[in-house]
């Protein structure tokens, strides 16, 4: 009798995981036990990178070892996607089925919501997909729990709605961080401002525009050998971290507003209630009582950035039953493109009515900036 050997080539992918978590935690261990003073920067600058690099590996070994099947990603569909982060049992699900049309299954023990649930929200003419994903436990970005999946439908999300329990103060809202920024998430932060460009030779030309506090150029060259580029271009354009280049050197680092929404407001005390309703970027709200829904949805509004423009046609009022929503900052040009692509080779001019004109109407070019419920009609050759 033959036998035949079927070779199976998975755990070999884990076994490198884990080598890599094991790796992760030992660096995360060396950074915590090194004071921090001039002496030191340079090595704390070299963990940190070394720290970024093996998370990026962590990820990309996660992308290549999933089996079909298990990731939830859902369809885009609306004008804009909300996400909802949170640890188990925090109120995702009762808020998903209060705000949408849609049943999450709800109840008072942990794990309830195991897939990826969306629902959408009808607001100010606007569809806003809100998704209600299984809760986020500590060690996440390990790859614990459900929380690889969770956070890379975070990564295609416009904004993070971090659902945290308002009994529990602010403890939950510094984990939930602390695991979104070890996958490359970054909260209510802006862009480093830093310009850097790989280049074939010609060695590292390190440049600012501002004296540097926390970075100087042996630091700079530092993290760049660290992942072997030799040759590159930066320039500094404000004060930044040995964190924040390291940041702009993985590129693949994602930038989101984020709404905190500490929910069970009805379970504190008033001058509790008031303290966390006036942190920043935060709101109370209680979704068992349906209480300052409201608001919440005015805030998420707001965080989206979201403007409504009305099209009008010649000699006839404009249609205010259906609004084109679209991104603030957008242009004339970019609404030609929105309505038909044909539309911008045919363009000639176009008259606007409202807040982002000196007097209406006036007659603009395809670089004007549109503002929210602006009336525009345009005009072809």
């Amino acid at each position: 009798r033959t036998h035949t050997h079927t070779h199976n080539t998975t755990p070999h992918t884990t076994q490198n995981a884990m080598g890599i978590l094991e790796k992760i935690s030992e660096i995360e261990r060396e950074i915590a036990r090194t004071q921090k003073n001039k002496a030191t920067e340079y090595h704390l600058g070299t963990l940190k990178a070394k720290l970024a690099r093996y998370r990026a590996q962590l990820i990309d070994a996660a992308k290549t070892t999933s089996e079909k099947g298990e990731g939830f990603e859902v369809v885009k569909s609306g004008d804009a996607r909300v996400v909802m982060i949170g640890f188990p049992s925090v109120g995702k699900s009762t808020l998903l089925s209060k705000l949408t049309k849609t049943k999450s299954e709800a109840a008072s023990y942990e794990f309830t919501t195991l897939t990826c649930i969306p629902g959408n929200i009808e607001y100010n003419g606007a569809r806003i997909q809100l998704l209600d994903v299984p809760g986020i436990i500590e060690g996440a970005s390990e790859g614990k729990g459900r929380g690889k999946q969770v956070i890379a439908v975070a990564r295609t999300a416009d904004l993070v709605l971090m659902m945290l329990d308002a009994s529990k103060g602010e403890i939950q809202r510094q984990l939930l961080t602390k695991e979104l920024e070890s996958c490359g998430i970054r909260l209510n932060r802006s862009k480093p401002n830093i310009y850097y460009k790989e280049k074939k030779g010609g060695g590292i030309s390190f440049n600012s525009t501002l004296p540097l506090t926390h970075m100087d150029e042996h630091l700079c060259r530092t993290i760049l050998h660290e992942y072997r580029i030799h040759n590159a271009e930066i320039l500094f354009r404000e004060d930044a971290t040995a964190d924040d280049l390291i940041d702009v050197v993985v590129g693949r680092t994602i930038y989101l507003r984020c709404v905190y929404c500490y929910n069970k407001c009805d379970l504190v005390s008033l001058e509790e209630c008031e303290r966390l309703a006036k942190l920043p970027d935060s709101l109370v709200a209680s979704c068992e009582l349906g209480l300052n829904f409201d608001f919440l949805l005015e805030t998420v509004w707001r965080y989206l950035a979201l403007i409504r423009v009305y099209t009008k046609k010649r000699g006839e009022m404009p249609d205010f039953s259906e609004a084109i929503i679209l991104r603030s900052g957008t242009n004339v040009k970019q609404i030609c493109r929105y309505i038909h692509r044909s539309l911008e080779q045919q363009f000639k001019a176009a008259l606007v009515w409202g807040t982002s004109t000196k007097y209406s109407p006036q007659r603009v070019g395809l670089s004007h900036v549109l503002e929210d419920e602006d009336v525009i009609q345009i005009i072809k050759r």
